[in-house]
Formats: structure tokens, C-alpha cells, sequence
């Protein structure tokens, strides 16, 4: 039996809202700061506006499937590895076949500037993958599941939800130092900028390239990122297989959705952070 409602204009179903992202995503909506009037339809495997396990269940039927404005993939394994790139492809088949059931899209898949692997860069989409580690082949599995089906968004380090925040916000933390005297400089996104870049390719409709970079203009610093949050560290010699710089080419989604360089400064990061709900032990 098919669910009904009586609801307004939807937003997204975005899969996954359990996530790091999917919560700070949460936090945004619930604070007044989500970058689109109409709501998101969150789902969940238990307790969700659209409760499903992924893995186990046929996804129930929805009324409110029909009127979503596309399909926001983040469900698919967090920084660290803790998922199987063969599970990690089955969620992503599982979201594809809930979206040609419904007639759902656009649809963007939540992966990694870690497909790319430990090489400087700039980056492009149409340039070799080559991960390492779990996170990475994860990803990449997500992505050849999804081929043709989904555009692959290769996201930088999500300031908040990132490994480096996350551990700072509870002690100090080791940065590599490299002969320059310089930590380590990455591509980072706000979770505010993340969701109004992908609200903005979905309202593009579907015709989106398979793959897109998506970070704020630039690199940032690690070293100033925790200054600037006026959080301790310490520094360590770099080891020699250490990345001192790594980068995205942002040329094709430029041609897309607005990018600000502002979006890539410390404290723009650092307040989108904290409106998502990042702040450090108190």
C-alpha cells in the first residue's frame, strides 16, 4: 500500500541523513539556513521522513517520492573506511533502482576527492583515478555502480565533518610540516556551501555531467584552519610520502553553479562549521 500525504512543495529525498553530512545538512534546515525554500524529504534507515534500510529492504511506497526535486546520495561510507567497496556499490544501485522506479532525478552521488589518490593535482574529472585505502575504493566502487545513471560529485574535506575539525574540536592534533616551514593545504567546503551548490545543480535538471569536482575556489591551510579556530596542534617533520598540496579543478563546475572565493577562507569555513553544529569541547 502506497503512503499518502498532504504536504507542500518537496525539496531533495536525500539518502543517508544519518551521515556526518546528512546531520550537519539537518542542523542547517532546523537553524533556517537551507538554501532552498522547499524542504528536503530526509531519510533514514529507522525513524526518518522516509525510514528504509537500504541494504535489506524494498523501499516503500511513497506518494511524496513522485513530487521530490531529485535525489542527494550521501549515504555510502564514512572518512575512515568503515565500509566495503562491494556494500558501498549495492547502496548505490539500491538508491538508482528507487529513482528509475519513481522517475526521481537529477541524481548526485556523494563521493571523494579521494578517488583521485595521493597525487597533488589540479585535479580533473576526465584525469586517472588511482584510491587508496577503503574510503577511496569505496567511492570509486559507488561510482562504476552509478555510471551513466548519476552525476559523482568528487567532494573535498567538508569543514565540520571532516576528520581534522572533528579531532581538533577534542585536543590537540599533529600537522605535518613540510621543508617550506607549511603544513598541509587541501580543498575544503562549508556544509552550507556544499548544500547551496547541490541545490543548484539539481535545479539545473538532468542534464548534469557524470562526474564533478566540488570544493570552494582555492586551498586552504590546515594549519591556518586551526589557527583561525583558535585551536591548538603541533607540528611534526613530514614524512616523504606526504601530500603537502592537493588540488581540485574547478573549471567544470564553475561552468555550472556560482563559486565564491570567499566560500574558501578560513572563517567562512569555520562558520558554516558552526552553524551545522561543529564547535569544540567545551
Amino acid at each position: 500500500m502506497t503512503v499518502t500525504h498532504d504536504a507542500p512543495e518537496r525539496g531533495p529525498l536525500i539518502l543517508g541523513s544519518g551521515g556526518r553530512i546528512g546531520r550537519a545538512f539537518r542542523m542547517l534546515e532546523a537553524g533556517g539556513y537551507w538554501p532552498a525554500a522547499a524542504r528536503p524529504l530526509w531519510h533514514g534507515r529507522r525513524d526518518a521522513d522516509y525510514s528504509w534500510d537500504m541494504l535489506t529492504e524494498v523501499p516503500p511506497r511513497d506518494d511524496r517520492l513522485s513530487e521530490v526535486s531529485g535525489m542527494i546520495v550521501l549515504a555510502g561510507g564514512r572518512s575512515g573506511g568503515d565500509i566495503a567497496p562491494d556494500e558501498a556499490a549495492d547502496l548505490a544501485r539500491a538508491a538508482l533502482d528507487l529513482a528509475a522506479r519513481e522517475g526521481i532525478g537529477p541524481v548526485l552521488l556523494c563521493s571523494s576527492q579521494a578517488v583521485y589518490g595521493p597525487a597533488p593535482g589540479p585535479h580533473s574529472e576526465d584525469g586517472p583515478l588511482a584510491p587508496l585505502g577503503p574510503y577511496g575504493q569505496a567511492k570509486h566502487a559507488m561510482e562504476v555502480a552509478a555510471a551513466g545513471a548519476a552525476c559523482a560529485l568528487r567532494i573535498g574535506n567538508v569543514a565540520g565533518c571532516d576528520m581534522l575539525l572533528r579531532n581538533a574540536a577534542h585536543g590537540p592534533v599533529t600537522l605535518d610540516r613540510f621543508a617550506d616551514g607549511q603544513g598541509p593545504k587541501r580543498c575544503y567546503i562549508g556544509p552550507l556551501s556544499l548544500a547551496r551548490i547541490m541545490t543548484g545543480l539539481l535545479a539545473r535538471g538532468r542534464d548534469l555531467p557524470a562526474a564533478l569536482n566540488l570544493a570552494a575556489p582555492g586551498t586552504v591551510s590546515m594549519s591556518d584552519l586551526l589557527g583561525a579556530a583558535g585551536l591548538s596542534f603541533t607540528w611534526r617533520e613530514a614524512p616523504d610520502d606526504a601530500l603537502p598540496d592537493l588540488r581540485l579543478d574547478l573549471t567544470r563546475l564553475a561552468g555550472l553553479v556560482p563559486l565564491d572565493p570567499e566560500w574558501g577562507r578560513p572563517h567562512t569555513l569555520l562558520a558554516e562549521a558552526r552553524l551545522a553544529g561543529w564547535e569544540p569541547a567545551s
